[in-house]
């Protein structure tokens, strides 16, 4: 265990609508879990005590799950256990109670928020409690908006609203990567933005194939190439475009070209219920032609991942929108080739930055024939798919959770640094005025 010489001795990491302990790719699991889960264990590992305040998702889930030494997770009742994270919104009151109310709570030097939810549960436990807040939204709803998928649903006037009362109001943000630090100040008046780049666990993600099965999982045949989504089934992360551009390279291929095949690691999420499910992706498979050649897996741990990354040829990302991007950083430390659109982080993580350039091709937009072509040099091209997997390894070297956890540490210690916020945010009017005011 390392300590910290700064002044933060305690944590509270907010977490609304999905918990550290969740896999990631399931349900509304993601990025965030993972984000969560890794700057806890390392704020934890220098001595810093971290509790993880996050809804009950079951009856029988216990108040507290000690993690190690030092990180707990906190179980707060906030209306049904099966209430979809759309429905949230109507429980923050009931969570900002047991928040509030928690032991655990008033012990905190500083609450850090996750996701909107969060930073407005942080908001009023700030002002309640006279504790700073610091926020990180992953992603924001303007962002969202301005780039919707087809018959995806506009984030509402309420999240719009509180992002940009909590981007004024918290003691400081932050932010993925400069796009979104420059976004905040200019479109949402933030003023204390701090940079704090997302890592990559390098020993579990690398080049090294120490799993045999994985080949023969994504790709049964031996000889076909294979092309690897991961994420959760959604509007928003594009599998669709994923099985159309299978359809294109698979109608545009020579007759001595290697037979494709696609598989996609995740599970249903959100709105992508009856929409970009497995059912509905195979379906539009079969009108394409391919269905034969698509395959799903559901979400797994990161030695597995890690394991099915090193196995494809390449790596899919047509999202419409990503705060981030952490599967094309896992993808390029694993050595494997990542197409993705030119959108927000995935600019960051795949473009070139401070001259290391990353290790894929963006696409500028979500036509299946553009994203064919940005696949098809890699899939025909072994020197082409070698350099660009060196490219993405040293990419990826620049990302590590270590510094990740010391710049957070930082952030804190700076608001820590300029006082308390009882005074500070006793003049502000409240977030919300109601029951839980």
């Amino acid at each position: 265990m390392t300590t910290t010489q700064g002044s933060t001795r305690r944590v509270g990491l907010i977490a609304v609508h999905t918990s550290p302990l969740a896999q990631a790719g399931t349900g509304d699991a993601g990025g965030l879990n993972v984000y969560v889960d890794h700057t806890a264990r390392g704020l934890a590992d220098r001595g810093i005590a971290v509790d993880v305040f996050t809804r009950r998702p079951s009856a029988d889930v216990p108040a507290t799950v000690t993690v190690a030494d030092g990180l707990r997770v906190h179980h707060i009742d906030a209306g049904p256990a099966s209430a979809p994270k759309s429905a949230l919104a109507s429980h923050l009151c009931a969570f900002y109670l047991g928040l509030a109310a928690h032991p655990a709570a008033a012990q905190v030097d500083v609450f850090h928020g996750h996701y909107w939810m969060s930073g407005w549960v942080g908001a009023r436990a700030r002002r309640k409690l006279g504790t700073p807040l610091v926020q990180t939204f992953h992603t924001l709803a303007r962002q969202k908006n301005a780039s919707l998928a087809p018959g995806d649903t506009p984030e509402p006037p309420l999240r719009l609203a509180a992002e940009s009362r909590i981007a004024t109001d918290a003691d400081a943000i932050i932010a993925p990567t400069p796009h979104e630090s420059a976004f905040l100040r200019r479109e949402m008046g933030a003023v204390d933005v701090h940079v704090v780049e997302p890592g990559v666990d390098l020993s579990v993600f690398n080049p090294r194939a120490d799993r045999a099965w994985a080949p023969d999982l994504l790709n049964p045949e031996r000889d076909a190439k294979v092309l690897l989504f991961v994420g959760r089934l959604q509007p928003l992360k594009g599998p669709d475009t994923a099985v159309r551009t299978l359809a294109a390279l698979t109608r545009d291929a020579a007759p001595d070209d290697p037979p494709l095949r696609l598989v996609l690691v995740g599970g249903p999420s959100g709105n992508g219920h009856g929409v970009v499910d497995p059912p509905g992706l195979l379906a539009l498979a079969a009108e394409l032609g391919v269905a034969d050649r698509v395959g799903f897996l559901s979400p797994r741990g990161h030695e597995d991942l890690a394991a099915l990354y090193r196995a494809a040829d390449v790596v899919l990302m047509p999202s419409h929108s990503e705060s981030f991007g952490l599967v094309a950083l896992e993808a390029q430390a694993c050595g494997t080739p990542v197409v993705a659109t030119d959108v927000g982080g995935l600019r960051h993580v795949l473009g070139r930055v401070e001259g290391v350039e990353g290790g894929g091709t963006l696409v500028a937009d979500h036509d299946p024939k553009a994203f064919a072509g940005a696949v098809r040099p890699y899939l025909s091209d072994p020197d082409l798919a070698a350099a660009a997997a060196a490219r993405g390894q040293r990419r990826a070297r620049s990302f590590t959770w270590q510094a990740t956890v010391d710049k957070t540490l930082e952030v804190y210690d700076d608001v820590l640094a300029r006082g308390r916020s009882a005074a500070h945010g006793a003049d502000r009017a409240p977030v919300a005025r109601g029951a839980c005011a």
